[in-house]
C-alpha cells in the first residue's frame, strides 16, 4: 500500500468520526469553570465545539469564559446565555438544542474530563446502535483517587446488573447522546419545575421508553468535585431521595433500583470525614528544614 493511499484512508476515517460537542450548564461557577474548560480544550481529539451556557450567574462565570476565549482563540469555546428560566434542566436543554455536533456531550461545570475523553466518546459511538453513553468518575478533591475510580466503576457495573440491563442510567457529569436521540426525546423530558428529580435519570428513562440503547463505557472517564459532601445531612438526604422521586414520576417500581440511594446514604459520613482530612492536609504549607 502506498503512503499516499494510507494517508488518504486515515483522512477518510477521521472524516467519518462523529463530531462531538461538549455542553456545560453553568450557574455561579467562577471557582471551577476555568479548570473545566482547560480540560475540555486539551484533548487528544479536539471537540467540535465547547458550549458554556450561563444561567443568570451573578459572579464572574461569564467573564472567565470570555477570558478563556481570548486565551484560546483557536479553540471553539462558545458562551451562550439562558436567561429565561433559572434551573439546570432549561439550561441543559438550551445547550443541547444549540449544539451542532453529531454527538452531544454533557458535563458539569466542575467536571474535569480526561485528555482522551472526546476520543473515547467517539469510540463508544462506533457501534451505530448506541444512542447514548456514560462512564465512571473520579473525585479529584478526595484522597485515594485511583481506588475511588475503581469503586465508582464497580458501582455502575453493579447497577446495570441489578436493573437486569433493562435500564442503563446516564450520569450527568459524564454523558453523551446522539443528536438524533436528543431530538427524539427532548419534547418529552420532564421540566421538573419544583427541582425534585435527577435530570440524568429522567433522560435515561425517556431513552428507555423509546428503546434507545445506552452504553456504559469504562474508558470514558471524567473527574468531578465531591463538593456535594459539603451539604448538610438534611440537604444531602434530599439530594439522594431524588432517585425515588424520579422513579415515581415515571412509575418505575423496581426495588433493585434503590441501590444507589443505599450506597449514597452509607458513604456520606465516612466520605465527609475523609474529605475534611484531605482538605486540611492539602491546605497545610510544606515545612522545610527545621521550620
Amino acid at each position: 500500500m502506498s503512503a499516499d493511499k494510507s494517508s488518504g484512508d486515515a483522512l477518510n476515517d477521521a472524516a467519518q468520526l462523529p463530531r462531538v460537542s461538549i455542553v456545560i450548564p453553568a450557574y455561579n461557577e467562577e471557582s471551577v469553570i476555568r479548570q473545566c474548560l482547560i480540560a475540555a480544550v486539551y484533548q487528544s481529539v479536539p471537540a467540535h465545539e465547547i458550549i458554556v451556557v450561563d444561567n443568570l450567574s451573578t459572579d464572574r462565570t461569564a467573564a472567565i469564559v470570555g477570558q478563556m476565549q481570548l486565551e484560546y482563540p483557536e479553540s471553539p469555546i462558545l458562551l451562550l446565555s439562558q436567561d429565561q428560566d433559572q434551573g439546570l434542566i432549561p439550561t441543559r436543554n438550551f445547550g443541547l438544542n444549540s449544539a451542532t455536533g453529531d454527538i452531544l456531550g454533557r458535563i458539569d461545570a466542575d467536571s474535569v474530563v480526561e485528555p482522551d475523553w472526546v476520543e473515547q466518546v467517539q469510540k463508544a459511538f462506533q457501534d451505530h446502535s448506541v444512542q447514548a453513553a456514560t462512564g465512571p468518575v473520579v473525585y479529584y478533591d478526595m484522597p485515594m483517587r485511583r481506588f475511588g475510580l475503581k469503586a465508582d466503576d464497580k458501582m455502575r457495573q453493579l447497577m446495570l446488573k441489578l436493573a437486569k440491563h433493562q435500564y442503563h442510567f446516564l450520569f450527568g457529569s459524564n454523558m453523551a447522546l446522539r443528536a438524533s436521540a436528543w431530538k427524539t426525546i427532548r419534547g418529552e423530558t420532564c421540566r421538573d419545575e419544583k427541582d425534585e428529580m435527577h435530570e440524568d435519570i429522567d433522560l435515561s428513562l425517556h431513552l428507555a421508553d423509546h428503546e434507545l440503547k445506552v452504553q456504559y463505557w469504562p474508558q470514558m472517564v471524567s473527574g468531578m468535585s465531591a463538593r456535594r459532601l459539603e451539604d448538610s445531612p438534611r440537604d444531602y438526604r434530599y439530594y439522594v431521595t431524588r432517585f425515588d422521586r424520579t422513579y415515581k414520576a415515571h412509575n418505575v417500581k423496581k426495588m433493585a433500583l434503590k441501590a444507589p440511594m443505599v450506597v449514597f446514604f452509607s458513604v456520606y459520613f465516612p466520605a465527609k470525614l475523609l474529605r475534611a482530612i484531605h482538605t486540611v492536609n492539602t491546605a497545610q504549607p510544606v515545612r522545610r528544614g527545621g521550620q
